[in-house]
């Protein structure tokens, strides 16, 4: 026997009327933005110090482009001294070996402390100290008065220091070796960001220091290195100018200066150089972008649901269906 019970209807309740929240100070700042950037724009359009026809004229001519192709060389060779010597130094500091800690301890304090507008016109004065750069036996000459011979001399090559300590070379040199101080706190920071129970792990199967090393902790490490060694490269970038006062005759800031005092147009070849350094910072911008998007992977909170995904697929025997990799 059932017992049949009324059950009365719920109402349906109103629609919610949503009311936007007014943001009075969004408009506010709009239009004060707006006001300045057409301020800026008349100035541009306005005001003849510019002189665009004359600069567009004169910065694509053949010693400006020579010019920034001599910065980009000083670029790639100066953050390619400092990035393979920022490792060996990452690698120095965290040895047990207390001395070669301490060694990698005191170049990067020297190189971090002193300017490199500074370093780059020592480097260029080195030839003061030396007349010339020889290689063979250390203290050649004074071992051969202990042995009572003159002029005993066991030198194998030489050069002169004007040839070889020229003033690309110098500029290179200065901002290579302080550039790679910075790097080995960059390097040894990643490094340090990987857990050690993976280094553990990899000894339990037998694997050397330096395979863990290359093979299991600095492809891990990548994704903290690779975000500060671009902002490294665009600083580098930069300070490619640096060089002008060695100086550096194949380089854009000084190609571009010079125009400017031989032309008594400065203002406008100053501004050619910002133009310049703006569209070369653009694309070092565009490749940092695509390398930190491709050492993140799986890191992400849309990679960590793939990478949970695969794992349900494998443990189901691939029901689930393939899993986009894109």
């Amino acid at each position: 026997m059932s017992v049949e019970t009324d059950t009365p209807e719920r109402a349906r309740p109103e629609p919610i009327r949503a009311v936007p929240v007014r943001h009075p100070g969004r408009w506010v700042a709009v239009a004060v933005i707006g006001v300045l950037v057409a301020m800026f724009v008349h100035l541009l359009v306005t005001n003849k110090a510019f002189n665009w026809s004359f600069m567009v004229d004169e910065m694509f001519r053949p010693p400006i482009v020579e010019g920034v192709r001599g910065s980009i060389a000083l670029l790639v060779t100066s953050m390619l001294i400092g990035v393979v010597l920022g490792v060996v130094l990452a690698v120095m500091r965290l040895s047990e070996n207390p001395i070669l800690r301490g060694v990698a301890w005191a170049y990067t304090w020297f190189f971090r402390a002193v300017p490199r507008l500074v370093l780059a016109i020592l480097f260029g004065n080195l030839g003061i100290l030396w007349a010339r750069i020889e290689f063979g036996l250390p203290f050649d000459r004074q071992i051969g008065a202990l042995f009572g011979v003159d002029d005993f001399e066991a030198r194998l090559f030489g050069f002169s220091s004007v040839d070889i300590l020229t003033g690309f070379v110098a500029g290179m040199l200065a901002l290579g070796l302080s550039e790679a101080a910075y790097m080995a706190e960059i390097v040894r920071a990643g490094i340090q960001s990987v857990d050690e129970g993976q280094t553990e792990a990899a000894q339990a199967l037998g694997m050397r220091r330096g395979q863990i090393l290359r093979r299991i902790v600095l492809p891990q490490a990548m994704r903290v290195i690779v975000p500060p060694t671009g902002n490294e490269t665009i600083a580098m970038l930069k300070d490619t100018s640096l060089v002008a006062f060695v100086p550096v005759s194949a380089e854009l800031f000084f190609q571009l200066r010079a125009v400017g005092s031989r032309t008594f147009q400065v203002f406008p070849m100053l501004v050619a150089a910002t133009i310049w350094y703006l569209l070369l910072t653009s694309v070092l911008l565009v490749g940092q972008y695509y390398l930190e998007r491709h050492f993140a992977k799986g890191v992400g909170r849309g990679g960590r649901a793939r990478t949970r995904l695969r794992a349900v697929t494998a443990e189901s025997g691939g029901r689930i269906g393939k899993v986009d990799d894109a």
